[in-house]
């Protein structure tokens, strides 16, 4: 199982850099700076930057055993747009999914008045239990 999650953060590592090359149409860049740790207990942490301003790290521990296990990684990522504007993406992946944070992500509208009312409302006046 740990050869499994090794690999897989091996390949999520790589996604990332040559999906953002692709995405800015620089696969002459450079690496200017990689690093990687995995510990045989299945924890981890790399890093890496390259000369075009692209730039991650993320680290993850395997907490939990057998069938328990789960493994939590929290990271970053960061790029230039065409128009240079620098983006960053935060993220923590664990048992609740992927959570990514950025400015440049969308973001829901807000709730109208009339339905926070109305959830207010069901909160202060629940339904009578069924017999």
């Amino acid at each position: 199982m740990k050869l499994l999650i090794v690999s897989c953060l091996v390949a999520l590592a790589a996604a990332d850099v040559s999906h953002l090359k692709q995405a800015g149409g620089e696969a002459d860049a450079q690496i200017l700076r990689q690093e990687s740790d995995i510990s045989p207990e299945g924890n981890f942490q790399y890093a890496y930057e390259t000369d075009n301003g692209i730039q991650g790290q993320a680290q993850g521990q395997l907490k939990g055993a057998g069938e328990d296990a789960a493994l939590e990684i929290q990271g970053e990522n960061g790029w230039k747009t065409p128009e240079g504007e620098q983006v960053q993406l935060q993220y923590v992946a664990n048992e609740n999914g992927y959570q990514p944070q950025g400015s440049h992500l969308p973001t829901p509208p807000p709730i109208p008045e009339a339905i926070l009312r109305a959830l207010e409302y069901i909160r202060a006046h629940p339904p009578a239990p069924e017999n």
